[in-house]
């Protein structure tokens, strides 16, 4: 039988890390050379949204690959971008971590040993959620619960952004949503297809980054998301057990 730690170590060298990019500055370097301390330095994918700032000069100075997006589209629409390229170039899945350094790449060898037996890892917070702000807390309850209940299994962390999700998954479930919404999107989506999700329990880092969530607008936008996706569980039922969506 092969263990958790020797499935990892055959999906580092076949797994390619996505990370969204919006003038995300100095800490986007730091996760790209943190990431590229567990992978590939040329399955390091950083998907430049639109940015103004210098980073995606300085990241291709160092050698990482940057995919651009010449206008701001949005964290789901980078990700996006970012599957394709994965996918084309052979992936076994893809590691997505958030570009403020919220997410500590020296985990990633934690998600590998625990996709050994899971199609979607999450990395949740929500056991020790630490420094997080008590709103954000409040905040990310109530939406992992509302999305746990349309998921159709329990979600603590629907929010967090570092996750595993395997090469089966981004082939099969189609993806609408542009923005934020996006990472509720393939929980719902994978789960509801009969994928496996596994949690696995990860620090809160907090420093003095800014968020790129917008509380009213995002907001709207979650609720929306819960009435597509009555929609969504018609299409899944459809869906499961036919063909892939590319």
């Amino acid at each position: 039988m092969t263990s958790g730690a020797d499935s990892g170590r055959d999906l580092a060298s076949t797994a390619f890390a996505v990370v969204p990019a919006f003038n995300a500055g100095e800490a986007v370097l730091g996760v790209a050379e943190g990431t590229a301390a567990e992978l590939a330095r040329d399955r390091v994918l950083i998907v430049d949204d639109g940015s103004t700032d210098d980073a995606p000069r300085r990241l291709r100075e160092k050698g990482f690959r940057v995919l651009v997006h010449p206008r701001n589209m949005g964290k789901g629409a980078a990700l996006q971008t970012g599957f394709r390229t994965a996918l084309s170039e052979g992936a076994s899945g893809v590691i997505t971590l958030d570009a403020d350094g919220q997410h500590d790449p020296a985990w990633i060898p934690s998600f590998l040993a625990a996709a050994g037996g899971a199609d979607v890892v999450v990395g949740s917070r929500m056991k020790d959620p630490g420094p997080m702000p008590w709103l954000r807390v409040a905040v990310n309850r109530f939406t992992s619960f509302v999305v746990s209940r349309m998921a159709g299994t329990d979600i603590s962390d629907s929010q967090s952004g570092y996750r595993w999700i395997g090469a089966g998954v981004l082939r099969a479930v189609p993806l609408e949503s542009r923005r934020f919404d996006a990472e509720s999107e393939i929980l719902i989506k994978s789960a509801r297809l009969g994928f496996r999700i596994r949690e696995i329990p990860m620090p809160a880092l907090y420093g003095e980054e800014t968020s790129r969530i917008h509380p009213f607008r995002d907001t709207l936008r979650f609720f929306r998301l819960v009435g597509r996706s009555l929609r969504w569980r018609r299409e899944m039922n459809d869906l499961r057990g036919g063909g892939e969506t590319v």
